[in-house]
């Protein structure tokens, strides 16, 4: 009987948008009076009849940047005689098909940026462009191994023709990403011309040559590389392309399957094979020569933190770089010795530069001054930044041209990282200043960036914080199960300036996270990083998504047993800037529970006075974020005040030694914090609740700590002639220096990182000993016996005379 009511309801609203001519043909996204054509339709059960024809999904729905996807477009309607086009960011038009089950297929293009951007079809040739989609364009980088060819044991293929590097390379691929029996092997080059930093500069792929044709698709492919011809070995950066034989060689966006960009080591002349180390010190000269041209870029970007703790606690900031992952083994090529390291999530504001920090197992920052695996900034952010398209904030690319081939002349391929470390030194932490941290949790308690304590229990949505910058973090509570008078949170809502609005929010059965983009759902089951407008969104797991905007600002959200806790951290610049729940971030605890009107709470401790503060900050119905794709969100919190005034929660714990789970409190909830884990047990009557709130609040205890101010003197070098053991620069660190042999030691031998940001003692060097006292004794010593040489002769002298005159006198 339901399903008959809902397909007599789709009925009789096709036939009166038919009648009122509504149409989501170029309306995608609009509401209409009778029928919809956004996103949230699906679910109120009020869409367009052609809202599937017009508002189309895709699958795959991502793909690499480089292009060869084959994406299917799904639910829309074909024929034979479509002819279909697929223009995509508004620029670039590729030619699709309609395959033999009358769907529509588009082929994704190459393009020079990442994200999403817009996925126009046309079925009549091009004529119009009625259909309307979107596009996740990946930096290869972050692509998943099964929508890319891999190349087998990597670091061959790049160290190819170095002493003892030599034999067959192998790749191999998913054979579903090229819908063809024969394929063939197809090389393409990357370069960037024109004058760097001027209008004239651009980046550009370009068909090589191919390695093999009319191959069996078997999904490998392996080889025994030699010296490209025809000049073709001055390309030094490119890429594998396995593409259907019925496509001519070289012929862009067609269907096909991509290697990652790499060094095309195993190409280059023979000169390379040669003498690989002396080929490469050339590069690296010259490389050294550009830079010395260029425009200085260190001075504007991020200074890394000075921990490892501190690094992977900023999540606002910085985010783990795929190539050094403590969480996948520390596999870090490009930084031996180091465990771990992340990139600045943000490129700087002029040159579009990175940064990228490095720690060893320790904890502590590893530096290019003492070690070939330190950190390293970046000319162009391998991430590339927006609005993309050309250098240096092509992803990927122009980060190989500027940043990564050095590396390997400079280093790599030779052993002269003085060129490379005199143009790309580690920034220390000394300018580095860690986040605030704010933590919302449970049934629902609050931590300000101040460290203020308290719980508001109210039902409804509210401010957590907005600031000058133009952020806004909402936050949405609901009743927790059955009908216990108290509640949680169950969806936050956040938007910087213009940016995109992000949701994430409980999905339906309380297990795992839903992210809303711009009220439309967003799935990760292909990738896990997206790029959006203003924001980026990491969500490796169902229970843990990280939002991250440009001002640094970070919230952190994750699923414990069935409750969310929403961690909001925000760099120094938004001090005296904050409003809402989470307080004012001015380091005065004092002042943070203000009421949205400016006036204080009197008495903190009074859980009626701080309801009345929570309830202040409810928000207004022009500046709420949240989706409402449901009646009941539509009757609860959209048509419906956005503080519920009837709902009035229990303010205190009981204590009731009668309780049932009054012995389970006791043992669960103990220590600090105590009080949020109790209220949720003997109040939420839920222990699983009460243990996720011990858990979070522990995190956040930690969290906090991690994120301490660090102290550091900088970095001291080894003096001349001597050695220094230690490569720790932070408060509590000691240095030891030492001489080489045939040198004394002046100064201080150990030295200490204070508080104060200095290093105890005096400046160490290594000097030739004094031979002063052995010249002045020697000098003492050749006059005694010189004077004892004299005084003989006198005597001998004399001796002699008087001989004489005793001989004269005998005769």
């Amino acid at each position: 009987m339901e399903r008959f009511t809902v397909i007599t309801f789709l009925l009789l609203v096709s036939c009166i948008c038919s009648t009122l001519g509504q149409t989501c043909e170029g309306n995608c996204g609009e509401k209409f009076d009778s029928c919809s054509c956004h996103s949230t339709c699906i679910s109120l059960i009020n869409c367009c009849a052609d809202y599937k024809e017009y508002c189309v999904n895709i699958f795959p729905y991502s793909g690499s940047i480089l292009g060869g996807s084959d994406i299917i477009v799904l639910d829309a309607s074909f024929n034979n005689s479509s002819q279909i086009v697929c223009r995509f960011d508004n620029n670039t038009d590729t030619v699709g098909y309609v395959d033999d089950n009358g769907r529509g297929h588009c082929i994704s293009p190459l393009l020079y940026e990442t994200g999403w951007v817009p996925l126009h079809i046309s079925s009549d040739n091009g004529t119009t462009f009625n259909r309307t989609g979107a596009w996740l364009s990946v930096h290869t980088g972050k692509l998943d191994a099964k929508f890319k060819a891999v190349l087998v044991n990597s670091t061959k293929w790049q160290y190819y023709g170095t002493p003892h590097v030599g034999g067959s390379l192998e790749m191999t691929w998913n054979t579903s990403l090229v819908r063809a029996e024969r394929v063939n092997i197809e090389l393409w080059g990357y370069r960037e011309t024109g004058e760097p930093y001027s209008d004239d500069w651009r980046g550009e792929w370009q068909y090589l040559y191919s390695l093999a044709k009319d191959l069996h698709n078997t999904g490998s492919f392996s080889f025994l590389p030699k010296p490209a011809e025809n000049g073709f070995s001055s390309w030094e950066l490119g890429s594998l392309r396995i593409s259907p034989i019925s496509s001519p060689d070289g012929m862009w966006n067609v269907q096909a399957a991509w290697t990652e960009d790499h060094a095309l080591a195993w190409h280059l002349e023979e000169k390379f094979r040669q003498n690989s180390t002396v080929w490469a010190l050339d590069k690296c000269l010259a490389w050294d020569q550009l830079e010395n041209k260029l425009p200085n870029f260190l001075s504007e970007i991020i200074d890394c933190p000075c921990t490892l703790a501190q690094a992977r606690a900023d999540t606002g900031r910085f985010h783990t770089d795929y190539g050094c992952d403590m969480e996948k083994g520390s596999v870090c090529t490009y930084h031996p010795g180091s465990v771990h390291c992340v990139r600045a999530i943000q490129a700087s504001p002029q040159y579009a530069a990175g940064q990228q920090c490095c720690y060893d197992s320790s904890g502590a920052q590893v530096l290019t001054a003492d070690s070939i695996g330190g950190s390293t900034p970046d000319r162009a952010h391998d991430w590339g930044s927006a609005p993309y398209r050309r250098p240096p904030r092509i992803p990927g690319q122009s980060h190989w041209v500027y940043d990564v081939l050095s590396f390997y002349y400079c280093c790599l391929w030779s052993d002269n990282c003085g060129y490379y470390f005199k143009h790309r030194p580690s920034s220390d932490c000394r300018r580095y200043r860690s986040p605030s941290s704010a933590v919302v949790f449970g049934d629902p308690h609050f931590i300000t960036f101040d460290g203020v304590r308290y719980s508001f229990n109210g039902k409804g949505e509210y401010t957590l914080t907005s600031a000058g910058t133009g952020l806004t973090i909402q936050g949405r509570t609901e009743p927790v199960e059955g009908s216990i008078k108290a509640t949680k949170l169950s969806a936050v809502a956040m938007r910087e300036a213009s940016s995109d609005i992000i949701e994430v929010r409980l999905e339906t059965g309380h297990k795992g996270l839903e992210v809303l983009h711009n009220h439309k759902s967003l799935s990760f089951s292909e990738q896990s990083w997206m790029d959006l407008h203003g924001v980026f969104v990491f969500c490796p797991t169902s229970t843990n998504v990280t939002v991250m905007f440009p001002s640094g600002a970070g919230v952190e959200v994750r699923l414990r047993e069935g409750t969310m806790t929403t961690t909001v951290l925000l760099p120094e610049e938004f001090k005296d800037s904050t409003l809402g729940l989470l307080g004012k971030m001015n380091g005065d605890a004092t002042d943070d529970l203000a009421l949205s009107n400016g006036q204080l709470v009197r008495d903190p401790g009074n859980p009626e006075e701080v309801f009345t503060f929570g309830a202040s900050w409810a928000v207004s119905n022009k500046s709420a974020l949240f989706t409402y794709d449901s009646e009941y969100l539509l009757d609860t919190y959209y048509h419906a005040p956005r503080h519920n005034h009837s709902f009035i929660p229990v303010f205190s714990t009981p204590e009731n030694p009668d309780d049932p789970l009054t012995d389970q409190a006791a043992e669960i909830c103990s220590g600090e914090g105590a009080q949020f884990c109790r209220y949720d047990i003997l109040v939420g009557r839920s222990p699983t609740m009460g243990n996720a709130s011990r858990v979070s609040f522990q995190s956040h205890v930690s969290l906090v700590n991690d994120l301490k101010p660090v102290i550091s003197c900088g970095r001291l070098s080894p003096p001349n002639n001597g050695h220094k053991q230690g490569t720790t620069y932070i408060q509590g660190a000691t240095l030891s220096f030492s001489c080489d042999e045939g040198f004394t030691l002046k100064g201080s031998a150990q030295r200490i990182c204070e508080g104060s940001g200095r290093w105890s003692g005096e400046d160490t060097h290594c000097v030739v000993p004094s031979n002063i006292a052995g010249i002045v004794a020697g000098a003492v010593i050749g006059a005694v016996a010189l004077l004892v040489i004299i005084t003989t002769l006198v005597l001998h002298s004399r001796k002699k005379k008087r001989k004489a005159a005793r001989s004269d006198a005998e005769k």
